[in-house]
């Protein structure tokens, strides 16, 4: 009888087939769940798997003269286990983190140097006396020891021509996929955006280059790519030149300083996995906000998905946002124009700054607010899909939506997108984003910027 009570007690909790499911309803009622609704024509003649939010892309392939270039750098070098030193450096890329700053060591070293010297001398006397000269120096001692087993060792990479080989081989797939999807991005939300000058900042490879020139083609007429690194930028041009003598597009300069004048602006400036080799934070904070002064239409930071690549972006959100800048050669304030970390083959986080006000128009249309990124994997289930949200300001949702409640086109296209889409969900002009009590009303969306993740 066992199995029969329960069948019986899982059917009473799912609901009859075919019926409701009472979880699927008490889902919707949970704090901080919203219900969406969406009257407007946001669709038109689209398919539901093509709607104006999605952004995804499938498959992202490397150019064929790119690939024959580098399988030419690969065949013509003497190195010895190639592979294994791929997988390595991979490996450390990935696990690499901010050097330490040193307010924090020292705060690190004086918690732990209290936490010690109770150890050293029990406590019989109220209050206990100083330690001898000889418990100071092996409380010192083990205070160092403790702290070199506990702290991240950051250490300045620097790229020979070996080693900017092996990058390569690591590296030039992975780079290239996700910065052609932050440039995907933009090309689709802003079509009319055709960039003519482009600053990459730690270049490497060149691969921001050759993912711009895929996504624009010909309108980019002048790419600058800076990197300190002179074996790097030797390779990069190498690549670009496929073996032959005439680079394989023109209009590409290599430096490893910066352009002098601050003056000097570029429609797009990008940096992909550059933050992350700056010594400090106050070094991360001054390139980030040279980066923006030269910046005259969008900023694109990529870093790695990681909980550290996360960070160096919000803290280069902050920089930009706040502003502050003592000389202020553009006076055009900042938004965010698209945060999400992205999961694919190549795991990654990007952040795009734009200048200019606020979105306005598009496909959310005049006076409403931006549509919601979709911030985790979306889970379909009979009848309803679960959508957890990215707002416009920056509130996390959690959306259950159906046909029924919400329209065959929104749910079909909520079951349709993916990660990093975005849901055509929009707010009425006039109406708040959040209730007086604290509730969500139908449709989402508000302000104009919204973190990383």
């Amino acid at each position: 009888m066992a199995a029969p009570v329960a069948a019986r007690r899982w059917r009473g909790l799912w609901g009859p087939r075919g019926g409701a499911s009472p979880l699927r309803a008490f889902a919707t009622v949970i704090p901080k769940v919203s219900q969406v609704d969406n009257s407007s024509d946001f669709l038109g003649r689209v398919p539901h798997r093509r709607h104006p939010g999605v952004l995804h892309l499938k498959t992202v392939q490397l150019p064929a003269e790119l690939v024959k270039a580098a399988q030419l750098l690969v065949e013509q070098s003497t190195m010895q286990g190639l592979k294994d030193k791929v997988e390595g450096l991979t490996n450390y890329l990935w696990s690499r983190k901010r050097p330490l700053e040193a307010t924090e060591l020292q705060r690190r070293g004086v918690q732990l140097e209290q936490q010690l010297r109770e150890t050293l001398r029990p406590r019989t006397e109220d209050p206990p006396g100083p330690l001898t000269d000889a418990e100071e120096q092996r409380l010192q001692r083990r205070v160092l020891n403790r702290l070199r087993k506990t702290t991240y060792h950051w250490e300045e990479l620097r790229y020979t021509e070996e080693l900017s080989l092996v990058y390569m081989a690591a590296r030039l797939d992975g780079g290239f996929a996700a910065v052609s999807r932050a440039f995907h991005e933009i090309r689709k939300r802003v079509p009319a955006f055709a960039p003519r000058t482009l600053l990459d900042f730690g270049s490497g490879t060149g691969s921001v280059s050759w993912a711009a020139r895929t996504t624009w083609g010909d309108t980019l007429s002048e790419y600058l790519c800076v990197d300190s690194s002179a074996p790097m930028l030797a390779l990069a041009e190498r690549l670009l030149k496929g073996g032959a003598e005439a680079p394989l597009f023109p209009g590409v300069h290599f430096r490893q300083f910066l352009p002098v004048s601050p003056k000097v602006q570029f429609d797009l400036v990008v940096s992909a996995f550059a933050l992350n080799e700056l010594p400090s934070r106050a070094q991360r904070g001054e390139t980030v906000r040279t980066l923006w002064r030269k910046t005259d239409g969008f900023l694109v930071l990529v870093e790695n998905g990681t909980k550290e690549g996360h960070q160096m972006l919000m803290e280069a959100r902050e920089i930009v946002l706040r502003g502050g800048d003592k000389v202020a050669h553009d006076p055009r304030e900042a938004h965010v124009f698209a945060p999400n970390p992205a999961l694919k083959g190549e795991l990654f986080s990007y952040l795009i700054l734009r200048r200019g006000p606020g979105p306005e128009g598009g496909p959310e249309g005049e006076g409403q607010a931006p549509w919601p990124r979709i911030t985790q994997a979306v889970l379909g289930r009979a009848r309803h899909v679960h959508c957890h949200l990215c707002c416009a300001d920056g509130r996390l949702e959690h959306a259950v939506i159906t046909a029924r409640r919400h329209g065959r086109d929104l749910y079909r296209c909520a079951r349709q997108s993916h990660w990093g889409d975005r849901l055509p969900v929009t707010t009425p002009p006039g109406e708040a984003a959040v209730g007086d009590d604290g509730e969500a009303p139908p449709g989402l969306g508000a302000g104009s910027a919204a973190p990383v993740g």
